[in-house]
């Protein structure tokens, strides 16, 4: 019975270390692995809880009322990429994975949301960039069919909070037309 034991010991300290750096009561949000790229910190600022405001552009270039939602990141996958996940005042969830590849040197974001559901997630891709800002892009044409993408940037970065726009860019990076703002302040972390 003895040799039963320790093979159950073992299996169960094996498995253990499997997700050292997973949510726990020390560490409700997870910590980052020291093993991951060292990219895997670029979001440790907002690793917590923060309350937030969301503001979208409306057809007539007026914008919305802001609308109260809460946004909580945390590590995953024993601290080898970072979740996302936002709870809005209608009741509606979304939520993106985040994950760097370093044989591409960039991040990669899926995106998912209880309003639209979908068979193939819809990606992003950036990097946090020298100014501290996180940017990342996804090609989208403009209503006119011009070509272009939807820039997604993170900015204002600090242990208070963050802010967030998303905008429609053409190719060059000339043309800005911002379709939605959130602005964040930290709850807990």
């Amino acid at each position: 019975m003895k040799p039963l034991t320790n093979l159950l010991f073992l299996v169960s300290l094996t498995v253990f270390s499997q997700y050292n750096y997973d949510a726990s009561e020390a560490f409700p949000f997870g910590q980052a692995n020291p093993e991951a790229p060292k990219q895997i910190t670029d979001y440790e600022a907002m690793i917590g809880r923060c309350n937030c405001t969301s503001t979208r552009i409306n057809q007539d270039g007026t914008w919305t009322e802001p609308e109260s939602m809460t946004w909580t990141w945390k590590y995953i996958l024993n601290g080898m990429a970072v979740q996302d996940e936002t709870l809005k005042s209608d009741g509606s969830h979304s939520g993106s994975i985040r994950q760097y590849i370093a044989d591409s040197s960039r991040w990669y974001v899926h995106w998912y949301s209880s309003k639209t559901p979908t068979t193939a997630l819809p990606t992003w891709e950036g990097n946090k960039k020298d100014n501290g800002n996180i940017v990342h892009y996804k090609e989208q044409k403009a209503p006119n069919g011009t070509d272009g993408f939807f820039r997604l940037t993170f900015y204002d970065i600090s242990q208070a909070g963050y802010k967030w726009v998303g905008e429609w860019v053409d190719k060059t990076e000339s043309v800005v037309f911002p379709t939605w703002k959130i602005d964040c302040i930290r709850e807990e972390n």
